[in-house]
């Protein structure tokens, strides 16, 4: 209870009359004394709480001064790091653009001169592949835009101003013979082989061997990538090879005697095919988007994709999968088909396999894995049986420029022989 103090009236204060509190040291009206004095203390408790709380968000933001200078140190540990990691990775870069351009200066030079190209976007461009006029009229402008970052307006001038350097538009039929008849060709080793496909395995398509295990269809690939560095008058291309081996199935034992068997040096043949093996399907895709810079660096004239399914159908499995299977297996082949126009001397092999069909029950069950996608996606079609003994039997499925047919040929120590 306030002790009070009178204020007139001889010591008695009557009710409504101020007087003076020796605790607050202020003057109180009686009857309201308890209501008074409790907001007085209550204005020196809040009063200081306050000086308290001062004291402590004092304390608390000289912590958190301290602490912000720490990390402002970290992070500006961290920048210099990732400024001189920067500063690493395009100096990196610039040595790969000094390369492709010693090696294909004409090509880079070309797009540099196209409208609103410059030093950033010529890195965008070549770092997603994109190095030539040829890959960016011919690509589609979402893979672009996705591939290299570039802007929807940028890619289309970019797309519009190559069409029109390569004069891309119709030309006539007499264009496109004079084309063909100058067409390079592969040779297999076999002769019968070669005249099944006209001549030998024709450059600017994509070529598909299907068949059951042990048909051949490796054997072809290897046979090929050393006939391709051989001379154009002996039936190659004077090239080198990328294989991109799906299955485990490369061997380089298997090159050396075919090598040895066109008395060719073995060390300079394995040299000359560079060897990709592809973990699963979309290592497998990355690896063909990748090969357009490799190809004008090494000289690629061959690619080989052994097998082409066999990831696709052991990571897509169920009847709810298939066409999300279907459509990335669509695009994969878009990609293959889309090197070949980028490149018209490079020829492109891939192998499938094959499945039955549990609904026929007159005439060969055996139908190629993929579907309509593959053989749609294909250029030319094969489909390797075996034979009697060392002989396999190779019958022309699917041509648009060549007739039904079948060619007999072995498979020896020294490669592919009639």
């Amino acid at each position: 209870m306030a002790k009070a103090s009178e204020v007139g009236n001889g010591g008695q204060s009557a009710i409504g009359q101020p007087y003076y509190c020796q605790e607050c040291k202020r003057n109180h009206t009686k009857g309201k004394i308890y209501k008074e004095h409790l907001n007085f203390a209550k204005f020196e408790s809040e009063k200081e709480e306050s000086i308290e709380d001062e004291s402590e968000s004092n304390d608390m933001a000289q912590e958190d001064s301290d602490i912000l200078e720490e990390e402002e140190e970290i992070v500006t540990e961290m920048d210099d790091e990732e400024f001189h990691n920067e500063i690493e990775e395009d100096e990196d870069f610039d040595e790969e653009i000094l390369a492709l351009d010693n090696n294909n200066s004409d090509c880079v030079d070309a797009v540099k001169k196209l409208p609103g190209v410059g030093e950033a976007t010529l890195k965008k461009l070549i770092k997603a592949g994109f190095g030539s006029l040829e890959s960016i009229a011919y690509t589609p402008p979402s893979i672009i835009q996705e591939e290299s970052g570039l802007g929807d307006k940028t890619t289309a001038k970019l797309i519009k101003a190559s069409m029109e350097k390569l004069n891309i538009g119709f030309k006539s039929a007499e264009d496109v013979w004079e084309h063909r008849r100058n067409i390079a060709r592969i040779t297999t080793g076999s002769q019968e082989l070669d005249n099944l496909f006209g001549g030998g395995i024709e450059t600017g398509c994509v070529i598909e061997f299907f068949g059951e295990f042990r048909t051949g269809k490796t054997q072809i690939a290897h046979m090929l990538c050393v006939n391709v560095q051989l001379p154009k008058e002996d039936g190659g291309l004077s090239g080198n090879a990328l294989y991109i081996d799906t299955e485990g199935t490369f061997r380089p034992e298997r090159i050396i005697q075919m090598a040895e068997g066109l008395d060719l040096d073995h060390k300079k043949v394995l040299k000359n095919i560079v060897f990709g093996r592809a973990y699963n399907s979309d290592h497998q895709v990355l690896l063909i988007k990748e090969a357009t810079n490799l190809i004008r660096e090494k000289n690629i004239k061959l690619i080989i994709v052994d097998s082409l399914i066999g990831h696709f159908r052991s990571e897509y499995v169920g009847r709810g999968t298939l066409a999300n299977r279907q459509q990335t297996i669509n695009t994969h082949l878009h990609d293959l088909l889309r090197l070949t126009d980028i490149f018209p001397e490079l020829c492109i092999i891939v192998t499938n396999q094959v499945q039955s069909k549990p609904d026929v029950f007159y005439g060969n069950p055996t139908v190629a894995a993929g579907g309509n996608i593959v053989a749609h996606g294909s250029t030319i079609r094969v489909y390797l049986r075996k034979g009697k003994g060392e002989q396999r039997v190779a019958k022309m499925i699917d041509a648009p420029h060549l007739p039904e047919g079948e060619a007999i040929f072995s498979i020896t120590e020294n490669g592919i022989v009639d």
